[in-house]
């Protein structure tokens, strides 16, 4: 079967998954996920993909980040992928593929899809049943996002910015507060199968008249 082209879109956001081969451990100790995170922090930089929210688990990552052009998102992965599988194998005296394939990735629709993307990331570990709240893993953007902490990866998306004027300037006076709240209500089960299903498809995240318009964009329509 042919490949699924990469899809783009100027301006929106796309979810990003990436896996060990046979959902093999690709991070073993705290060295590997900081130079993971060194990985892709700097090659983020260098191809201008902004980063909004990831999460590294021990056999895949997630990102949600936008490319700033068609090539932003490619090469930022093409050199993370290079750098650090050949890190990985030769730290681990390994040899091979790294990991398994392509990574997946879906346009995600602003209008509805997007915080929910933001939490589905920095919620894999409390999913997976390794923390019992996101605030308890290390490794995931939940800290800049929801509790302060400086991250030269991350770069706050628009809507991330605009929660204080969504839900009022005097009782949330920041977004960082606006955005923990978010977290008091569980991701619905049509959530999570509507962004794993259109990730893993590359159909796309979002509403019916967005998912047309991915759809018209794979058909060069």
């Amino acid at each position: 079967m042919p490949r699924r082209p990469r899809l783009y879109l100027p301006g929106q956001p796309q979810h990003v998954v990436v896996r060990g081969h046979n959902r093999d451990p690709i991070l073993a100790h705290h060295e590997d996920f900081r130079f993971l995170y060194r990985c892709l922090r700097e090659a983020a930089q260098r191809h201008a993909l902004a980063v909004h929210a990831w999460v590294f688990m021990h056999n895949h990552t997630h990102l949600l980040a936008t490319p700033e052009d068609e090539s932003s998102l490619p090469r930022t992965m093409q050199s993370l992928g290079r750098r650090y599988a050949q890190y990985f194998n030769r730290r681990y005296h390994r040899t091979g593929s790294l990991w398994e394939g392509r990574y997946k990735v879906a346009l995600v629709d602003t209008e509805r899809y997007l915080l929910a993307c933001y939490r589905y990331i920095e919620l894999n570990p409390v999913r997976a049943g390794i923390a019992r709240q996101p605030a308890d893993y290390s490794y995931s953007s939940f800290h800049a996002n929801a509790l302060g902490k400086p991250d030269g990866l991350v770069t706050p998306h628009a809507i991330y910015l605009s929660l204080v004027g969504a839900q009022g300037a005097l009782s949330t006076p920041t977004p960082r507060e606006a955005y923990l709240r978010l977290f008091d209500q569980v991701l619905s089960r049509k959530e999570l199968t509507e962004i794993r299903r259109g990730t893993e498809t590359g159909i796309g995240i979002g509403r019916a008249e967005f998912l047309l318009k991915v759809a018209r964009l794979a058909g060069g329509g």
